[in-house]
């Protein structure tokens, strides 16, 4: 019992133990029927090593139909990367080419998708082996039906081994953050600490993987957007509670009808089947009470700027819960309208209404890193680099295995030289360790090919298993042992093999800490501060032209300005860029010289100035009036822009190194009377009651000081940032 508590807590739903178990049946067994019953070592290495590959080193996530059709594409593309592969073989530079280039789609594609991410392990090893194992291409068949006796082999054991529960961790936490910020928003007893934890468990979740957790589909898409909505509608509620307890009647019940809309939310990702006309009717009661709210602030608008800021400060915050909690309906909604879709409409990749495509997703998930900059772009080329220079070596230096040179640096390649070096440091030390104690077992058992048989499940299992209950090295020594031991009964070597190996992967890491020190040498610590820098910058652009649009459209002196959308997409791909940084830096092993919670708040600001700017273009699409003389308030948002604008571009300046980080602006109490003032005296509509525009002004200047408000939360962590870069 207490060995089964120590993988539990080592290996969550028993995922290491049910991949490690499929394949210590799976590939002995195909290896077997490669050697004994066909008597072909080439498709009994292939078959080996792909069940290894298709078992092993990936596992889909999602339904079981969707786990199968991404294994059977996954096992389509190994075969093509095979035959491509073994025609390069036989030419040096032609193979460290293909090499470079293979590895640079593959690791690149990982951005598009979680499932591309995920099966970049095998997709490398499926070209890695041929061009490795150089052969003519009357080898292709023999190779292509090793692999595919593995591929098919591996939907079966999906299908019917120890098959995983359908799991959708971002869905299912998000789904609990959704229904504890509703009751946090009723003040329900314990709603405070039950919102808190679940939505920390939702941002512990999203940030777990090494990559983005979602793939192309609509529904996947749909639901991982929640996540930067619900945290900063964790933060709203948080900044807004105090002030909700006194709030008037008008906006308590727009808080209730938002809470409401969280519920049905909630519901319609749970239930995709169930009818979306209950999640409608509830933003439509939500819209009803947020129009209420608003003819309410517009009839009750103070003469006295101070009365004013006092009355509207609540409507505000009401105001822009309201627009966060429709972005989390819609996107719910659009998740819950994926799963309805007929087959066909799957096949066909239709999405919902006003949702993108797959291709669309893929090209601006692409297109955001096709810059130098990018953490993920680097990486990739390093990584390509790194195996196209390993294929070169091994082959120029006739080492015995040039397989192993490559896979070597494959295995420890991150993504700095420091994290590198300790990489090849615990992958050597694996590897003499699994070559002693392998080089002992196989002296042990001598020539009895049946005790290597007998063994061989046993090892397979553990070394499966090792890497994520145990550690890297422990690993390493598992797999040295496993292929000792299929080597052994394919051509017996006895321990000499095993020296072989340390002396390859030795080389292999030489060659991937080479390639760290030349290109990423400063690891993705320096990368996060430049992410942040362009994040920030382009975050602070995009608020300032949508409040630039809201100008032009209350205004008939004002010049007619475009929609920012050109600014939208430039400051989601900066946000993309930063999320994928986040998870670098989260990955890379050692002591983080920032807190993370303070990088954690650094991010977070990146979403409250994207949805701000969300919510001032929203406020201002439908409005077309251009009654009264608007020309006072007009300069006042402008003056407020761009002194917002210039500090943010200054905080900029600071996180990528050129600067200091400046203080947060005071709050402009004069500013803020002109502008009350103006609407007061120039937006009052024929009944002596301001018009429904003042009240936009009004909260259009509120975004704006919440982007203010927000700055003494980031300067104490970016000045931490700042000094921690200095030192390094």
């Amino acid at each position: 019992m207490r060995a089964l508590a120590w993988l539990r807590s080592h290996d969550r739903g028993y995922a290491a133990l049910r991949r490690a178990g499929r394949t210590a049946i799976v590939m002995p067994a195909l290896f077997a029927l490669g050697t004994k019953v066909i008597g072909n070592p080439v498709v009994a290495t292939f078959a080996a090593f792909g069940s290894f590959a298709m078992l092993l080193l990936v596992d889909f996530g999602g339904p079981l139909g969707d786990r199968l059709r991404n294994q059977a594409a996954l096992g389509i593309a190994c075969g093509a990367l095979i035959a491509v592969a073994t025609l390069c073989a036989r030419t040096t530079w032609l193979a460290a080419v293909a090499m470079t280039l293979v590895a640079f789609g593959v690791l690149f594609a990982g951005v598009a998708s979680s499932v591309l991410a995920g099966a970049t392990q095998p997709l490398l090893l499926s070209f890695i082996l041929p061009i490795s194992l150089s052969g003519p291409a009357s080898s292709i068949p023999d190779r292509l039906a090793g692999w595919g006796m593995a591929s098919a082999a591996s939907l079966f054991a999906i299908a019917l081994l120890w098959p995983a529960p359908a799991r959708d961790p971002v869905r299912t936490d998000a789904i609990a953050a959704c229904r504890a910020l509703a009751r946090r928003l009723r003040m329900e007893p314990g709603g405070v600490a039950a919102s808190d934890a679940a939505v920390g468990r939702l941002h512990a979740t999203f940030f777990a993987t090494p990559f983005r957790p979602t793939g192309l589909s609509t529904a996947a898409r749909a639901a991982v957007r929640l996540v930067d909505e619900l945290r900063w509608l964790s933060a709203l509620i948080v900044e807004a509670m105090p002030e909700t307890r006194g709030a008037p009647a008008d906006v308590r019940a727009v808080w209730a009808a938002a809470a409401h809309v969280l519920d049905e939310a909630a519901g319609a990702i749970e239930r995709p089947s169930a009818s979306p006309a209950t999640l409608e009717e509830a933003l439509e009661r939500m819209q009803a009470a947020l129009a209420g709210l608003e003819r309410a602030a517009s009839a009750g608008l103070p003469g006295s700027s101070r009365e004013v800021v006092s009355a509207l400060n609540p409507t505000f915050r009401a105001q822009e819960l309201s627009y966060v909690v429709a972005q989390v309906a819609a996107n719910a909604g659009a998740a819950a309208a994926a799963e309805r879709r007929t087959w066909l409409a799957r096949l066909l990749g239709r999405a919902p209404v006003a949702f993108p495509s797959a291709l669309a997703a893929a090209r601006e998930r692409t297109g955001a890193h096709i810059e130098r900059h990018s953490l993920w772009l680097q990486n990739s080329l390093r990584g390509a680099l790194g195996l196209g220079i390993a294929v070169f070596v091994a082959e120029e230096s006739s080492v015995q295995h040039s397989f192993w040179v490559i896979l070597g640096a494959l295995s420890v390649l991150r993504s700095n030289a420091l994290t590198t070096g300790q990489n090849i440091l615990r992958a050597l030390a694996g590897t003499v360790a699994g070559f002693t104690i392998g080089g002992v077992l196989v002296s042990l058992i001598g020539t009895d090919e049946a005790l290597l048989w007998a063994v061989l499940p046993v090892v397979i299992l553990f070394a499966g298993l090792a890497p994520a209950a145990v550690g890297f090295a422990t690993g390493q020594a598992a797999f040295t042992v496993t292929v000792l031991i299929i080597f052994n009964i394919l051509q017996p070597a006895g321990w000499n093999l095993g020296l072989v190996r340390i002396e390859d992967v030795a080389l292999g890491c030489a060659v991937s800490l080479v390639v760290g020190l030349l290109l990423w040498p400063r690891g993705a610590g320096a990368a996060l501060g430049r992410a942040l820098s362009r994040a920030y910058r382009d975050s602070a652009t995009y608020l300032s032209g949508a409040v630039a649009f809201g100008i032009g459209r209350c205004d008939r002196g004002a010049p007619r300005w475009p929609e920012p959308s050109e600014d939208a997409t430039r400051a989601a791909a900066s946000s993309r860029r930063l999320d994928d940084t986040f998870r670098s830096y989260l990955a890379e092993r050692g002591a983080k010289p920032v807190r993370l919670a303070e990088v954690t708040s650094l991010v977070n600001g990146v979403v409250g100035l994207r949805l701000a700017a969300d919510a001032v273009l929203d406020l201002w699409r439908e409005d077309t009036a251009h009654d009264g003389d608007r020309a006072a308030a007009r300069r006042e948002l402008e003056a407020q822009s761009e002194r917002m604008a210039g500090w943010y571009a200054d905080f900029a300046s600071a996180l990528g190194a050129h600067g200091v980080v400046p203080e947060p602006l005071a709050p402009d109490v004069l500013a803020d009377g002109r502008l009350v003032d103006a609407v007061v005296r120039d937006l009052r509509g024929p009944d002596g009651n301001a018009t429904a525009t003042a009240v936009k002004v009004i909260w259009t200047g509120d975004h704006l000081d919440a982007a203010r408000r927000l700055q003494p939360m980031l300067v104490e962590p970016a000045r931490a940032a700042v000094v921690a870069h200095a030192m390094r």
